[in-house]
C-alpha cells in the first residue's frame, strides 16, 4: 500500500472508465544545493529519477554523493547547520514543503546504511516489525506475515524462519544487510535509499545483495551509492557521476543510461573517471 505524504481530497463525482495505473517512486530533483552552515556541500544539482529503477550515483570521496542521499528523504537536515535551496518533488509533491512530515516520509523513502545497523537489543522478528509498530498501521494478526513477506522479498527467509526469535546481531553481515532491507521493506515503501550497501561485505555476500537489487527494481525506485564501478555497472539502469568543482561543492557532472556512462560518455570527466584516470 503506498503511503501519502499530503492527504488528497475526495473526488467529487464518479468516473466510469476505469482509472489509469499511478506510477509512483518518481523523483523530480530542481536546482538544489545543500549547505552545512555556509559550506555548501552540493551545488545546483538537477535530475529525473525515473521509477521502479535503480540509479547509481558514482564519483570520488568528498564531491557530496552521501549528502545528496540524504537529502532525498531529509535525514540531510538531522545535521546541525544543514539547508536546502531548490526542490525535490516526489510523485509532484515538494517534499521539503512545511505540510510534509518528515517522519512519514522516511517511510515512502527508506534508507539502507552502509553498515548494517539491526536494532542490537531486537530479534530478527521485531526488526522487521519495528516500523509497523511505531505507526502502528496494522493488526497485532497481521504483523508475522508481512514480516514474513518482508524477510522473503529480502531473500531471507529460508535462512532465518526457524530462529525468528534470535538476536538480529546474530547473523552474518551479508545476512543482518538483507535484514535491514527487510525493515525497509516492511512498511511498504516507495523509493529505498542504499548508501554502499555491500562495502563492507565479502565478495559472496556483495552478490547476494546486487541479486536481491536486481529482484527489487521490478517493485520499487533504487538509489544506490557506491564507490565499485564495476557494482554501478551490473546493478544500474541510469548513472550519475558528481564531483568536485574549485569551491569543493560537489556537482553533477552529468547523468545518462548506464550503458552510455560507461562506454561512451558525453564528458571528458566522466570518461576519464569512469576510465579509472582519476579518482
Amino acid at each position: 500500500m503506498t503511503v501519502a505524504l499530503i492527504p488528497r481530497p475526495a473526488p467529487t463525482e464518479q468516473v466510469e472508465t476505469a482509472p489509469l495505473p499511478i506510477e509512483t517512486g518518481r523523483l523530480e530533483i530542481d536546482r538544489l544545493s545543500l549547505y552545512y552552515g555556509s559550506f555548501r556541500a552540493v551545488r545546483e544539482v538537477s535530475m529525473t529519477i525515473r521509477p521502479r529503477s535503480v540509479t547509481a550515483i558514482i564519483g570520488p570521496s568528498g564531491c557530496g554523493k552521501t549528502t545528496f542521499l540524504r537529502s532525498l528523504n531529509r535525514m540531510h537536515e538531522l545535521a546541525i547547520g544543514a539547508r536546502v535551496e531548490g526542490s525535490v518533488e516526489l510523485d509532484g509533491t515538494d517534499i521539503y514543503a512545511a505540510e510534509v512530515d518528515p517522519v512519514q516520509l522516511r517511510r515512502v523513502v527508506g534508507m539502507v546504511f552502509q553498515r548494517p545497523n539491526p536494532f542490537p537489543t531486537m530479534s530478527i522478528f521485531d526488526n522487521v516489525a519495528s516500523g509497523l509498530r511505531l505507526t502502528g498501521r496494522l493488526p497485532k494478526g497481521q504483523v508475522r506475515e508481512v514480516v514474513e513477506r518482508s524477510l522473503r522479498r529480502a531473500a531471507l527467509w529460508d535462512e532465518v524462519k526457524d530462529k525468528l526469535r534470535a538476536n538480529g546481531t546474530s547473523l552474518s553481515g551479508g545476512q543482518q544487510q538483507r535484514l535491514c532491507i527487510a525493515r525497509a521493506l516492511a512498511v511498504d515503501p516507495e523509493v529505498i535509499l542504499m548508501d554502499e550497501p555491500a562495502s563492507a561485505l565479502d565478495p559472496i555476500a556483495t552478490l547476494r545483495i546486487e541479486e536481491l537489487i536486481a529482484e527489487l527494481r521490478e517493485t520499487f525506485t533504487i538509489v544506490i551509492v557506491t564507490h565499485n564501478m564495476q557494482q554501478a555497472s551490473r546493478v544500474s539502469d541510469q548513472t550519475a557521476f558528481f564531483t568536485m568543482g574549485e569551491e569543493r561543492a560537489g556537482y553533477l557532472v552529468e547523468m545518462d543510461d548506464t550503458v552510455r556512462i560507461f562506454t561512451n560518455p558525453s564528458e571528458r570527466l566522466t570518461e576519464d573517471y569512469v576510465s579509472g584516470r582519476f579518482g
